[in-house]
């Protein structure tokens, strides 16, 4: 998909993080976009900033885990805009405690809803759409390198999920003739506030397991300045997105962890960690 002047997108979770810098990369980029997030009030002062830079740019308040709130999305985006020709299902949360069978049932409801379902429910209520316009269309689910390799927890099986599908549709597209293509990010770290993710957390979902040990937020949120910019990643999303690569992969020093778990399922040999990357 390398022509993006005009192309409607559609992002979830943009009112900050690597939604927000996708978000910048394809205004930059002349395209219009549908901002999409639960914190309210944070998406509108988002928006508000984009169309001051003169971007074409609108605003829906979305709870991706509701089915009904991602198909009120679509409805919202076809009657201001007609058309959709990108997907980014990027809405994701952190939650959890190790070990894993301490956290809670609400824990894996609702890590669940947001970064499984939510894609879910973003490929059902705008995938269709997309085949039927019969234009370039792309899609870009946001997994991490969580997904591909050993250890992560609840957040791990949920960003695992989410590249399992991502692999199946794009079978199912490029297998059944269809026009549109599809991506999946799988970032290290990133400059984000995803550590904080208990800021969103609905009231339905009380029940929170324990921290681990020596966790704070505070700690997480020093260790996560350093990593990559939200803008920064956008950027590679839009290259990506021209060159019809599936796989998006922002931290390259995190391939040796990649190919150790794939070399230890190749021989049956059970998971071990490599220390993290130096840096």
């Amino acid at each position: 998909m390398d022509d993006l002047e005009n192309k409607v997108a559609v992002i979830t979770g943009a009112a900050s993080g690597i939604g927000r810098g996708m978000a910048e990369a394809f205004v930059d980029a002349g395209m219009r976009v549908v901002l999409s997030d639960v914190e309210e009030a944070t998406l509108h002062a988002t928006t508000a900033a984009l169309r001051d830079g003169g971007a074409d740019v609108h605003a829906v308040v979305t709870d991706v885990s509701v089915a009904k709130d991602v198909a009120s999305l679509a409805e919202s985006t076809l009657e201001k805009y007609g058309a959709v020709h990108v997907l980014c299902n990027n809405a994701g949360v952190y939650a959890g405690s190790r070990p894993s069978w301490e956290s809670t049932l609400d824990d894996w409801a609702w890590i669940l809803g947001v970064n499984l379902m939510g894609v879910v429910h973003g490929i059902r209520a705008f995938l269709p759409v997309m085949i039927e316009q019969g234009e370039d269309a792309h899609i870009v689910n946001t997994a991490s390198v969580a997904g591909l390799m050993t250890g992560g927890s609840l957040y791990g099986a949920t960003k695992s999920a989410v590249v399992a599908l991502s692999e199946t549709v794009h079978l199912e597209l490029v297998g059944g003739g269809f026009t549109p293509r599809i991506s999946v990010l799988c970032p290290g770290l990133v400059d984000t506030n995803i550590f904080d993710s208990q800021r969103n957390r609905p009231a339905r979902f009380p029940d929170v397991g324990p921290y681990p040990s020596g966790w704070s937020v505070e700690a997480a949120r020093e260790a996560f300045k350093l990593g990559l910019s939200p803008r920064a990643v956008g950027d590679r999303v839009v290259e990506a997105m021209r060159e019809e690569r599936f796989y998006v992969l922002t931290h390259p020093e995190w391939a040796e962890h990649v190919t150790h778990r794939s070399t230890q399922i190749v021989g049956g040999d059970s998971p071990t960690l490599l220390p993290p990357p130096a840096g």
